[in-house]
């Protein structure tokens, strides 16, 4: 079997300068699964040759040579925790402000959804330095959920073509005119796995293991029901709520 030498490494941050959608964080770790220090820990199951050709992946707030390391990225102190939903939190490893998560440092910035009430006036510095990255041609942004609120205060989405929640497709359009929004992707699973398949990143065979091994990845782009379908749906529920509820007694 032949050894890689120099095995590619790839640099993720997750920039969460306020708080995320726990949901929306715990999808990269796909990418670590992809990786091949995940790959030696399940090295009985995996064959040798598929997993010599897995990259080098740095995403968790605690290294372990075992594990790949994650870069949690905030406005606050390394150390500090970070807020995020379901009573969680995770711990920020470092300061947007580091020299080493600079432009060109990063390969990939994945940016989780934050709540979307969100004021990012205070937060200009922290919105340069995403838009920085942006600009940077060796930079992938990666924005789940309603991570296009703050993808979209940084400017990042302005003359292109993004989607967001559908949800909030009209707030969004309010708010950043300048963006042409083609639809809902709310989804983070579905995003690292189509995005794995078509980066020259992660070698196709890594990527496809990796997406049968956490069972992600196999719906379609666009949604099957419209947005009218969608409607009568959350109002149906309402309604059975509602008839749920007659009769019941108030909790005092």
């Amino acid at each position: 079997m032949a050894v890689i030498e120099s095995r590619p490494k790839i640099r993720i941050g997750v920039f969460i300068p306020t708080d995320c959608q726990l949901l929306d964080m715990a999808c990269v770790d796909i990418f670590g699964t992809m990786s091949y220090e995940y790959l030696t820990i399940v090295k009985d199951l995996v064959p040798g040759p598929l997993m010599n050709l897995a990259p080098s992946v740095e995403i968790s707030c605690n290294y372990s040579p075992t594990f790949p390391v994650i870069l949690h990225i905030s406005v606050v102190q390394p150390g500090e925790l970070i807020r995020l939903t379901s009573s969680a939190s995770v711990a920020c490893t470092h300061h947007f402000s580091d020299p080493k998560m600079q432009p060109g440092m990063l390969d990939i910035v994945f940016v989780p959804g934050p709540d979307p009430a969100v004021d990012y006036s205070n937060l200009k510095d922290a919105l340069d330095w995403l838009t920085a990255h942006a600009a940077h041609p060796g930079t992938d942004i990666l924005s789940v959920c309603t991570g296009a609120y703050l993808c979209g205060a940084a400017g990042v989405f302005n003359g292109k073509k993004a989607s967001g929640p559908r949800g909030v497709q009209g707030d969004l359009e309010k708010k950043f005119p300048d963006v042409k929004w083609v639809g809902g992707v709310t989804n983070g699973n579905d995003l690292v796995a189509a995005y794995a398949r078509t980066t020259s990143r992660f070698p196709g065979p890594v990527v496809e293991l990796a997406l049968m091994a956490t069972d992600t990845g196999d719906r379609a782009q666009r949604y099957d029901t419209g947005k009218t379908a969608v409607t009568l749906g959350v109002l149906w529920q309402v309604l059975k709520a509602m008839l749920m509820g007659v009769g019941k007694t108030k909790e005092a």
